[in-house]
């Protein structure tokens, strides 16, 4: 394989990768463990609710805690994704593919 085909794979890889990372992000998952908490999240890592059953807490405390529970896990989810970012450009730096 000469160099000219190795770039045209490397770029196709790329955007094969974009491609399938952005239908990831699009999609949604949800978990719900013991019937007592259920998380939903993007693909993109973002947390879009935590419903926690009722009958746990009271309607009050049962709010506050859901809604800092995902301001919490959005702010470490963003840490993660900024150090993510750091070590692609670090790798890709060296001449590594950029991904």
């Amino acid at each position: 394989m000469n160099y000219k085909q190795m770039m045209a794979q490397a770029q196709k890889l790329t955007r094969d990768l974009e491609k399938a990372r952005s239908d990831l992000a699009s999609q949604t998952f949800t978990k719900s463990k013991a019937g007592i908490v259920t998380v939903t999240m993007l693909g993109s890592k973002e947390l879009v609710s935590v419903e926690i059953d009722p009958s746990v807490l009271n309607e009050e405390d049962k709010e506050m805690v859901e809604e800092t529970i995902v301001l919490a896990i959005n702010e470490v989810l963003e840490e993660i994704n900024k150090k993510e970012e750091e070590i692609e450009t670090k790798i890709a730096g060296k001449g590594g593919l950029p991904f």
